[in-house]
């Protein structure tokens, strides 16, 4: 493949003194460009300013022979960064928005000058460097922008409000740009790195950051930005630690509700599940169709009621509730007992008169939400309390990018997003003592997907959903609940931009009832940190899918062209390793995944172990003694109950139940412990059982029914040790037989995924045995049942008494060290309540194989999609909580017609 290069092209790089801006600078003068090193030369928390850091990469690029100018502006005055661009190079022709600093604190000590300093480098300096740069992208019709964010601002990081807001704002800006350059021949795109810097260093262990070089970046931001790309536009990249890949929106279908009277605030709450379910997903670019939506909705009957809510004694403080939006909140919360605080700018009387008319509680507050204090006190003052805020004020000043007016700018992230920071900061210290709080920030689809002629509003939406992000972590042990909403209703301010006949039909009371249902206490886990779109209607939650991506090897210097090569995997969200991240440490966790990947352990790239491809064949050849394996109905009743039986369910229950059984999948508790006659060491180069995962598990049912008293002995063997270059994969399989009458009753086959382990010139594909390796793709239809099933709290302590005494799933401690928070359940554990559900819906099984894709936390609802498909059943299981599967590409072969459910 041709080198990339850049010869004859000027790249301006902001804070290029050092880090990724230097490593970017180095790299672009030695494919051949011109580059404007800009550094202010301050330290990483904005203090000071000096030449030297500029300077110095000035003259090691001229030293190796590149062409380079310094420029020592802050990035508020980008005209004088791409002005010497133009002066002593005629011309730009890539923009790398790099600059930034970090002023990490807590929120509750969060000063203004935290916030604004943080605003004004990350939004302020991107608009400004991009906006000067502009009219010569258009002119030349050629122009590449690489604008920075970060997962704290794609997930929300604790004690970084200001730095999520300003990162997350960076998507929706650069979406906005994406759209209105694309004709001109302009491409722009956003990268979230994890990089070794002077920032990251006070928040990551040093052997991270060691893996973390900016060379791992710098690679893919010039795969974006050379004159090759013309279609890749308006994406988002995770980079970092040789692992790459793509995110975008994941849209749920949503539920969609009768508008009118009956669309309520309980009514929105029955239909919860639907507002979360992904089993349909759409992956949008753009707002709804809320035109057909609202069609649809008008034709459906009145909705169930729901609960009713009640607000008595609780305290709502919405801005901007002279009208629209704010006006129909305010009159809802009231009617469902709320105390109402009405802020606005112009005229808050009005509503506050009309609630008292209603038999309500509202006082008024004239004040700009930019004064936060003010509002706030508007609550303290009437009521003494503040449980809620909704903010909501909000002004549009839209205007194509080559004509924004540094005011326009100024004036649109002045009102929503400090107009927001402020409001929020000063009821914070109150709902912190009372130890409860709901808050409701307002998005929008401009800011989601980006849209023409509004990249002010567009950067200042998104950098709300950035803001509330961080802020539901930091209020969650507190009962503190923020969530967003990307509302759509017709409006004075929407009048801008709507038809008036779509003014009319899209209410603002179609919106309210997802705004009430959000701020009082019967939302179901997980309650905060979320993202609705809302209107005609409609509701639906969006969140973030990424694809699998690509790693590189750690030890081998990454390059724009090996990037290329693997592009197809990088974006690619269909081959089943997408996932759902939503915090920081599913951010990492690829990332982090990746640094066991050493060139050497790609199959071909090493030389051959033949000591260990030995011994996998002398393994394979060994002959087990047998584990004995007793047991009787206690036994049974213990197993049916660790997996959900109920008391009521007899014959799970009750051994003098005429029906007493085991359920099917109590065949991986006899032979679990049986001890295998090969040395794992012996088989597998660099084994860590830390670095150890279950990855598939298949169990075949050989005597039915099964037994509720035998003794069986258990013989394992190892089938194969598959190589994948950097990790590798053990299957074992073990017989289970009646150690009365020699028949066999289970065979189990389980899947060990062992990363670190590969490389030693083994096979890298496993062998075809039928069902145990079959892979089960869902349908592309809506599931034929949906089984749903809460855990508990204790379902771990039970469930390892069946045998698996791991002190991951009880002991905190210990859960820690491998990474989870809490004492996840074990997979055995949900793969048996997989299991019987299955058995629930279609009877009885000959045998069932499942792919573990995810964790489970005691306490988590999971929801089972089955599809049937003539004898065998296809299913995944969900953990409702997050939306994410546990269990995935499973089947399952059915005994009869599936016709004849159990239990």
């Amino acid at each position: 493949m041709a080198e990339l290069r850049f010869d004859g092209q000027t790249v301006v790089v902001t804070g290029a003194g050092g880090g990724l801006g230097k490593a970017y600078a180095l790299f672009f003068a030695s494919r051949g460009a011109k580059v404007v090193v800009n550094d202010l030369g301050g330290s990483f928390k904005g203090e000071g300013q000096s030449s030297k850091a500029a300077d110095v990469v000035v003259d090691e690029i001229r030293a190796a022979g590149g062409k380079a100018v310094a420029n020592y502006d802050s990035v508020e005055n980008g005209e004088n960064i791409i002005e010497t661009a133009i002066k002593e190079f005629g011309r730009i022709d890539v923009l790398l928005n790099n600059a930034g600093i970090l002023r990490d604190v807590s929120f509750k000590n969060m000063s203004d000058a935290d916030w604004d300093l943080i605003i004004k480098v990350h939004v302020k300096g991107a608009y400004k460097c991009a906006r000067a740069a502009w009219p010569h992208f258009r002119k030349q019709k050629y122009g590449r922008v690489i604008n920075t964010a970060s997962a704290a601002g794609l997930f929300g990081s604790f004690g970084q409000c200001n730095y999520s807001a300003a990162k997350l704002s960076q998507v929706g800006f650069t979406e906005t740009l994406a759209k209105e350059g694309y004709k001109y021949n302009i491409i722009c795109n956003v990268i979230a790195p994890i990089a070794a810097s002077r920032m990251t260093q006070t928040v990551m262990p040093p052997d991270i950051l060691e893996n973390l070089k900016p060379d791992w970046v710098v690679p893919l931001v010039a795969v974006l930005v050379h004159s090759s790309n013309k279609h890749e536009t308006g994406s988002i990249f995770e980079v970092g630690g040789g692992h790459i890949a793509k995110l975008r929106w994941e849209r749920a279908k949503g539920a969609l509700l009768k508008t009118g009277p009956s669309l309520t605030p309980g009514a929105v709450l029955k239909k919860w599940n639907n507002v979360n379910d992904f089993s349909e997903p759409s992956y949008p670019s753009g707002v709804a169709d809320f035109m057909s939506l609202l069609e649809e909705a008008q034709k459906l009957g009145d909705n169930e009621p729901g609960e009713q809510l009640d607000f008595t004694g609780k305290v709502a403080l919405i801005t901007g509730a002279g009208g629209g939006l704010g006006r129909s909140y305010a009159l809802l919360f009231a009617k469902y007992g709320a105390s109402v605080v009405v802020n606005d700018l112009v005229n808050p009387d009005d509503v506050v008169q009309e609630i008292q008319k209603l038999g309500g509680k509202a006082v008024g507050n004239k004040a700009s939400a930019e004064d936060g204090d003010a509002v706030v006190k508007a609550a303290i003052d009437a009521y003494g309390r503040v449980d809620i805020i909704v903010n909501n004020a909000g002004i549009l000043r839209d205007k194509a990018f080559a004509n924004m007016e540094d005011k326009m700018w100024d004036q649109v992230i002045a009102v929503h997003l400090h107009g927001t920071f402020k409001v929020t900061k000063a009821a914070w210290p109150y709902m912190l003592k009372q130890k409860y709080g709901r808050i409701v920030n307002t998005t929008s689809t401009s800011g989601i997907y980006g849209n023409f002629g509004q990249a002010n509003y567009a950067a200042a939406k998104l950098g709300i959903l950035g803001f509330s992000r961080a802020l539901a972590r930091e209020g969650a042990k507190h009962n503190i609940n923020v969530n967003t909403i990307a509302p759509n209703a017709g409006t004075n301010m929407t009048r801008s931009i709507m038809p008036e006949e779509m003014v009319q039909a899209f209410k603002p009371e179609q919106v309210a009832p997802m705004v009430v249902a959000l701020c009082s206490d019967k939302v179901p886990k997980p309650p905060t940190g979320l993202l609705f779109e809302v209107g005609s209607g409609w509701h639906a939650r969006t969140r973030w899918q990424r694809s699998g991506g690509h790693g590189f090897p750690i030890d081998v210097k990454l390059t724009p062209e090996a990037i290329l090569k693997a592009w197809s995997d990088i974006i690619n969200f269909d081959d089943g390793r997408a996932d759902h991240p939503e915090d920081s440490q599913d951010g990492l966790k690829s990332i982090m995944n990746n640094m066991q990947n050493k060139s050497g352990g790609i199959q071909g790239a090493g030389e051959t172990n033949t000591e260990i491809l030995e011994n996998i064949k002398k393994a394979k050849g060994m002959q087990s003694e047998g584990s004995k394996f007793k047991y009787d109905d206690r036994d049974v009743i213990l197993y049916n109950l660790s997996i959900g039986a109920k008391r009521t369910e007899l014959p799970l229950v009750y051994e003098n139940s005429d029906s007493f059984q085991a359920l099917p999948t109590f065949g991986v508790v006899p032979y679990f412990g049986a001890e295998v006659p090969w040395n794992i060491d012996d088989i597998l180069p660099n084994f860590n059982p830390m670095m150890l995962l279950h990855g598939e598990q298949y169990l075949e049912i050989r005597k039915f029914p099964i037994p509720t008293t035998a003794t069986l002995v258990s013989y394992p063997k190892l089938v194969e040790v598959v190589d994948k270059g950097k990790s590798a994969i053990m299957v074992s399989g073990t017989t289970t037989k009646d150690a009365n009458t020699g028949e066999d009753v289970f065979y189990n086959e389980s899947s060990a995924f062992i990363r670190g382990s590969g490389g030693f010139g083994g096979s890298s594909k496993g062998t075809n045995r039928g069902a145990a390796t079959a892979v089960h793709q869902p349908p592309k239809r809506k599931p034929d049942a949906v089984v749903e099933e809460a855990t508990t709290e204790e379902q771990a302590a039970l469930y390892r008494l069946n045998g698996d005494r791991n002190p991951l799933h009880i002991d905190p401690d210990f859960s820690k060290v491998g990474g989870f928070k809490t004492p996840i359940l074990h997979g055995l554990c949900f793969f048996g309540i997989s299991g019987k559900h299955v058995y629930q819906t279609y009877g009885p099984f000959k045998n069932i194989k499942v792919r573990f894709a995810g964790t489970v936390l005691p306490g988590q609802k999971l929801r089972t999609e089955i599809w049937k498909e003539d004898n065998r059943v296809i299913f995944q299981t969900i953990v409702v909580e997050t939306g994410k599967p546990c269990i995935a590409g499973a089947g399952a072969e059915l005994m009869g017609d599936g016709k004849a459910a159990k239990l």
